[in-house]
């Protein structure tokens, strides 16, 4: 088997770099999307400080009385805003919903975009009040970050390097923290029950700030599992649905998954913050016709970035 290309590249060396340097990051940033779908990220401009109090408060808000934080579960939102319990999420042709419960915080639009119609509010918790600061911080810096990585992707596919800028100002993307809760009873959950089932992520890109423990692990090229080991300072960021569909295949959502510990683990608990880079709805993702051709055919239906995380949300559960 050959060894699936996983770098670790240097945001600093992009975003300050010369020309020749952001060329470099670009080709290595293309050659792994196109390999193993997953890069790790340094320089990326969180400082460890913001990174524990981020974990802190994500850990203190699971931490809360079941009711209290039932106050913020709002289905008619689809699980995009505040609390979603245990239960409710399923990976796409899965039976057994994963074993997780998860909050999700969206775009806060500051300029007059008429955009800002589109998305409800944030659920504000009462209880914890550096809660929002510290996530809507983290939030920001994430989407910063993740427009650098879209231009880098631009040159890689041969389009201007602004190409993905307008699409993701104001984005509908998504700051998920995550809690794996302990197994406590490993005997009586079904056979199939896991932390996260098998899935591809339906945005454009992910950024994943560390994890507090393993469980990670991605379906490389020749079929086997290989663990994700990150460290707690790095961000691990892959493709998504969305950017496959834009590119007809040529870079691939990457199929991952969070494994149940070993037994002797099952009863701790497991959490992470993934930032699901979403353009706005109105984003065309017919696939570019420098993807297409005989040899590579075109692969998907025309569909907005709206369409498409609508059809995607009602497979995996969160809408009806």
């Amino acid at each position: 088997m050959s060894t699936p290309y996983i770098p670790c590249l240097d945001l600093g060396s992009y975003i300050n770099g010369t020309e020749e340097e952001r060329k470099k990051f670009s080709d290595e940033l293309g050659r792994a999307f196109n390999d193993s779908g997953f890069v790790t990220i340094t320089n990326h401009g969180l400082s460890q400080e913001l990174i524990d109090k981020l974990y802190k408060n994500i850990k203190a808000a699971f931490a809360l009385p079941v009711e209290t934080k039932r106050k913020y579960e709002k289905p008619e939102l689809a699980g995009q805003r505040g609390y979603t319990s245990a239960g409710k999420e399923t990976a796409k042709g899965a039976k057994t919903p994963d074993l997780k419960e998860f909050w999700q915080i969206g775009q806060e639009v500051t300029d007059g975009d008429p955009v800002k119609e589109e998305y409800p509010d944030n659920e504000v918790l009462e209880e914890l009040p550096e809660f929002n600061k510290v996530t809507g911080e983290i939030y920001k810096k994430l989407e910063e970050n993740g427009t650098h990585l879209l231009r880098a992707i631009a040159t890689y596919l041969g389009l201007p390097v602004n190409y993905f800028d307008k699409h993701v100002h104001n984005g509908n993307s998504i700051l998920r923290g995550i809690h794996y809760f302990p197994i406590e009873n490993p005997e009586v959950i079904p056979d199939d029950a896991v932390r996260a089932g098998a899935h591809e992520d339906i945005n454009l890109i992910t950024l994943l700030i560390g994890a507090s423990a393993d469980g990670l692990e991605v379906l490389t090229r020749s079929n086997e599992w290989l663990p994700i080991k990150a460290h707690h300072t790095d961000i691990v960021v892959n493709v998504g649905d969305m950017l496959q569909r834009l590119t007809n295949n040529k870079l691939k959502s990457t199929t991952h998954r969070v494994v149940n510990p070993p037994r002797e683990l099952m009863k701790t608990s497991r959490f992470s913050v993934p930032f699901f880079l979403h353009p706005r709805s109105d984003m065309d993702l017919t696939s570019l016709p420098s993807t297409i051709d005989a040899e590579h055919p075109k692969a998907y239906s025309d569909m907005t970035a709206g369409e498409y995380l609508d059809e995607r949300l009602r497979e995996i559960g969160l809408k009806k």
